[in-house]
């Protein structure tokens, strides 16, 4: 280490290394809504999260820690990412008993089972759809 010039020369005329910083500086502060804007654009089927991340001026980690967010419902997807499923109903089912009432739908989406009442509030149920589908 002895032979280590620590000294800048004066002399020298040529550029070694020159970095450029493009666009803002600092952290950039991402709304919810853009959040899960770019979450729900992540999750169609066949989408590369990397070319997703890159066409947002991302890195992939940082969308995959806001997939994270919206699987454990502290990110709320907007609503056209909610997709239902086709109802199956069962010719042969049994009257409604007291534990299940008319009227009562059923909603299986992963391994999840959802019970809505009839007089349930739509944006209540479409909270809690978005929930169970980010944990799906």
């Amino acid at each position: 280490m002895a032979a280590f010039d620590r000294t800048v020369d004066p002399e020298v005329r040529e550029v070694r290394r020159l970095e450029v910083i493009n666009g803002a500086l600092g952290r950039r502060r991402w709304s919810a809504e853009a959040k899960a804007r770019i979450v729900a654009e992540s999750l169609a089927p066949g989408v590369v999260i990397s070319e997703v991340a890159r066409r947002h001026d991302l890195r992939p980690q940082q969308l995959f820690a806001w997939r994270h967010q919206a699987r454990q419902g502290r990110l709320m997807l907007p609503a056209e990412a909610l997709a239902f499923v086709p109802v199956i109903t069962d010719a042969g089912e049994a009257p409604p008993t007291s534990a299940t009432s008319a009227g009562l739908i059923e909603v299986a989406l992963g391994g999840a089972v959802v019970r809505v009442p009839p007089d349930v509030d739509g944006k209540l149920l479409a909270k809690v759809l978005r929930a169970v589908k980010a944990l799906a």
